[in-house]
């Protein structure tokens, strides 16, 4: 087992199996020495947390929760390209959508339950630039959508 997957497993957590994509792409590729991912639903054995928007349906809570799981279906993806957890050298870049009521504010604490859960997973490496972006609606009425750039080791 890698470093992020050990520390996953301090939290009791795990790298889940690639979530299936729900259209015509592929979870992640490889360009380069950079993994990009497609963007990842809150699915949790096939299916999503919890649907709906969030200031609505879904509370801020449970979107910070969709938000990590998000970023535990991205690890799996970015693991399916690369093979090993330990080549990722830095998480570049987290784009987080966050489908909100339109008085709904607080998309950065939303985003920050995939920022922080990737400075857990990876130390130092972790620390990233970000965008949490408030969208109308996202694929399957999902709350939360996550998208993860990593820069790998040859």
């Amino acid at each position: 087992m890698s470093a992020p997957e050990d520390r996953l497993a301090e939290l009791g957590l795990s790298v889940p199996d690639v979530a299936k994509p729900v259209a015509a792409y592929v979870p992640a590729v490889q360009s380069g020495d950079h993994v990009f991912t497609s963007g990842q639903l809150p699915m949790r054995g096939g299916e999503l947390m919890v649907t709906g928007k969030v200031g609505g349906e879904v509370s801020p809570e449970e979107a910070t929760e969709c938000a990590q799981q998000c970023v535990l279906n991205a690890i799996a993806a970015v693991k399916s390209v690369v093979g090993d957890l330990d080549k990722v050298v830095q998480v570049v870049k987290v784009v987080a959508f966050i489908a909100s009521t339109p008085d709904f504010t607080g998309q950065p604490q939303v985003a920050n339950g995939a920022s922080e859960l990737l400075g857990k997973v990876f130390g130092d490496a972790g620390i990233h630039a970000r965008s949490a972006v408030g969208v109308p609606v996202l694929p399957l009425d999902s709350p939360v959508e996550v998208e993860l750039i990593v820069r790998v080791a040859g």
